[in-house]
């Protein structure tokens, strides 16, 4: 996926002027927030069972090279075959080559973030592959060649009728905007090709150690389908992912629908370990699981480690008043909101990703909602302290804040600054209090008012207070 993180001033400011968009996003607030609330309240011990999923989360990543070893072993001893994937240029290579081992011609897909980090579609492509996206979200995408813009729901920036638009010109059929009918043709475009694939290609929830297990949640079906029907199935993955027992899956499992669906569970929940054996009536000859490193490994015993935690729920974005006000695309990559955030800059470098740390207000709703309890607020602020470190701020705010920062020092001449910079702002606001264009700050009164001080500062208030 191409990164256009570097425009996320412009992209989000035509993205607030897309009526379409912003009617799309409405959908966040009615279905989303709300369904997430409700599904939490019918738990007595949601706290309990938070902490406990962030325990299991952190506990892995705490022995995460031990977890991985469990994993490759019981994988292998099951038949199925683990890769491990250094860079995501190493992923499509041995996509690639496993596709060349077995004549693949056709692959179909289940959703998977991480193929995006990869375009894997691309290289397979590149190499002569059909590729068919088979998630309902990420098939209407492919057609309408359009990056995701949300981690669970990939097409939420589009409404009815402009899906209905593009089946109409890429299906042939009269248009419909009937969401049965819409889902009907879809299936029916989409069975020839679960049928006639060679390989199936999924992410992974998680990677169970205990067992050398695979597993994806999902809500259509085709997860199940491209997991048993193609003679070849591969699953890729982050190496964050595994967990040490399917008991610690359960428990994380009853989180996660809850905070990306607002589901008590999702209708699918496939477990794969190894290929068919000769009693199995269904599945594929082939398994490979590829775990990817991809820039995950240098967060570890580090700051942003407890990034890694994420399990990709979306609840972060869902209640994000930045998201909700100009959706996934403008964050320039794969994983949009507050945790893409953290994730984009800390991937692919935080110097092509510079405005991200700042898309947030701090008004920890992503720190609330998330179910592994990870402190974005914390993480993001800890983003903008590197960018001030390494000079990567514009020159007008790092001598901004040196000289607050030398001001500070001195509290006499801070005391100073401060009566005369009260005085400065009452006199601007005028005989209406208020202030309509702030020199050094436009960006705050371009779009309101400020409100002017009183003329006061908090020392005189505070000594005046005690004076009584």
């Amino acid at each position: 996926m191409e990164l256009t993180s570097d425009r996320f001033k412009h992209t989000a400011r035509v993205k607030l002027a897309d009526a379409n968009l912003q009617a799309a996003l409405d959908k966040l607030q009615t279905n989303f927030v709300k369904g997430r609330a409700d599904r939490v309240a019918e738990l007595d011990n949601f706290e309990a069972i938070r902490d406990a999923a962030a325990g299991i989360r952190q506990r892995a990543l705490d022995h995460l090279d031990l977890y991985l070893a469990e994993f490759e072993r019981n994988a292998t001893a099951h038949g199925a075959v683990v890769h491990w994937a250094e860079t995501t240029d190493d992923v499509n290579r041995i996509v690639c080559e496993l596709a060349a081992k077995y004549g693949v011609k056709k692959a179909a897909k289940s959703k998977s973030m991480v193929s995006e980090e990869c375009a894997l579609n691309d290289a397979l492509e590149a190499a002569g592959i059909q590729v068919v996206e088979t998630d309902l979200g990420e098939y209407i995408l492919q057609l309408a060649k359009e990056p995701p813009s949300h981690i669970v729901a990939p097409v939420v920036h589009k409404t009815r009728g402009e899906v209905s638009d593009l089946f109409q010109a890429k299906h042939g059929r009269p248009r419909t905007d009937a969401i049965p009918e819409l889902t009907r043709e879809a299936r029916e475009m989409l069975r020839p090709h679960f049928l006639s694939a060679d390989m199936g290609i999924t992410g992974a929830n998680f990677v169970v150690a205990e067992t050398g297990s695979t597993l994806i949640v999902t809500n259509e079906g085709n997860g199940r389908m491209v997991t048993t029907l193609p003679r070849v199935h591969v699953a890729i993955t982050g190496i964050e992912k595994v967990v040490p027992t399917l008991e610690d899956v359960a428990t994380l499992v009853r989180l996660l629908p809850r905070h990306g669906t607002g589901q008590t569970i999702t209708n699918y929940v496939s477990v794969t370990t190894g290929p068919r054996r000769a009693e199995d009536v269904e599945g594929p000859e082939h398994f490979h699981v590829i775990l990817v490193d991809g820039g995950r490994s240098a967060l570890l015993g580090g700051e942003m480690q407890e990034m890694l935690r994420c399990i990709r729920c979306g609840a972060c974005m869902n209640h994000c008043p930045v998201y909700q006000s100009i959706g996934g695309h403008a964050y320039g990559w794969v994983y949009p909101g507050p945790m893409g955030s953290v994730l984009t800059p800390t991937y692919v470098g935080i110097e092509k990703a510079l405005d991200l740390p700042h898309a947030s207000t701090f008004c920890n709703q992503c720190g609330v909602v998330c179910p592994v309890k990870i402190p974005l607020p914390d993480l993001l602020r800890k983003l903008r302290e590197r960018q001030f470190e390494q000079g990567l701020r514009p020159w007008t705010e790092r001598a901004g804040l040196a000289l607050w920062g030398w001001a500070a020092r001195h509290p006499t001449i801070y005391a100073l600054l401060s009566r005369l910079g009260v005085s400065v702002l009452k006199r601007m606001g005028g005989s209406d209090e208020r202030i309509h264009d702030l020199p050094l700050g436009r960006g705050w009164t371009k779009q309101r008012d400020f409100p002017a001080p009183e003329g006061k500062t908090f020392r005189e208030l505070y000594a005046a207070r005690r004076r009584r």
